[in-house]
């Protein structure tokens, strides 16, 4: 933890299912001119349905700093705020979301869509709106890091509270095959493939679905895998597909949508 003219924040996110839901742990440290170790405890905080624990650990973030940004009789006296997280999904990607992603309208090089754009999009306008040097550092989760400790158990506390709303709309049917997601194990070869729709989620930033589909090919090497694709068009979950793929296994498209089908087509 840093000492001198610094905000330290210390977050966590929190997911469990059946039902789905997540919540945010934030504290805030303070070490004042006196060298006395100040704590600031925030009120209630509220879970979500329907979330996955990288989006909780987004939002600890974003929710973080909008706090710290009416703390004006501390943000004064320092010259950055450095948050800690447990998450390397935030640590690993909040510079590439800065400088890339944003620029690039929330896609990345490889021409698929940022998944949690509207989060990441979120977490720049604060770091950005907050004026000061924004830090995040990598704490290993369930250490000896007392703080670290104190907010994954608020995390977990605000999970089991009165739900905001959600933060993406997700629809969801259940799956017929005996497999679980496998990203990239369907490869894209321009290939025709009957698909059944999974789960259905629409991205708002970049104005395109995401789909969690099953293979249901029974001829297809790729039978019974389970994976993602995205396209602009709307399909409905519970319903099958033939359709034909791109040929981009770094961006998985839907070319094309030939015609609906029945689930148990033999093809």
């Amino acid at each position: 933890m840093d000492y001198e003219n610094v905000l330290n924040v210390y977050t966590d996110g929190s997911s469990y299912s059946k039902p789905r839901r997540g919540g945010v742990g934030v504290k805030f440290v303070y070490i004042s001119n006196l060298g006395e170790e100040l704590e600031i405890l925030l009120p209630q905080l509220y879970g979500y349905k329907g979330a996955t624990n990288n989006q909780m650990e987004l939002q600890a973030c974003i929710t973080a700093l909008k706090k710290a940004s009416k703390l004006k009789d501390i943000l004064v006296k320092v010259n950055k705020i450095v948050i800690y997280t447990d998450s390397m999904y935030v640590v690993k990607n909040y510079k590439i979301a800065l400088f890339q992603w944003s620029k690039n309208k929330w896609y990345k090089n490889t021409g698929s869509p940022v998944l949690n754009a509207n989060l990441w999009k979120e977490l720049i306008k604060y770091i950005k709106k907050i004026n000061k040097r924004v830090d995040f550092v990598w704490v290993k989760g369930h250490s000896k890091d007392v703080y670290n400790k104190e907010v994954d158990k608020l995390a977990k506390e605000s999970a089991k509270k009165p739900f905001k709303k959600q933060l993406t709309i997700v629809d969801v049917r259940k799956k017929q095959s005996p497999n679980v997601v496998e990203v990239g194990s369907v490869k894209m070869r321009g290939q025709r493939i009957a698909i059944r729709i999974v789960t259905s989620e629409y991205l708002k930033v970049q104005k395109i679905y995401k789909y969690k589909y099953e293979a249901v090919s029974k001829a297809s090497k790729y039978f019974n895998k389970i994976d993602i694709i995205f396209s602009e068009e709307l399909l409905k979950c519970g319903h099958s597909y033939l359709v034909s793929f791109n040929k981009n296994s770094k961006n998985p498209k839907i070319s094309k949508i030939i015609n609906e089908i029945q689930t148990s087509i033999k093809s």
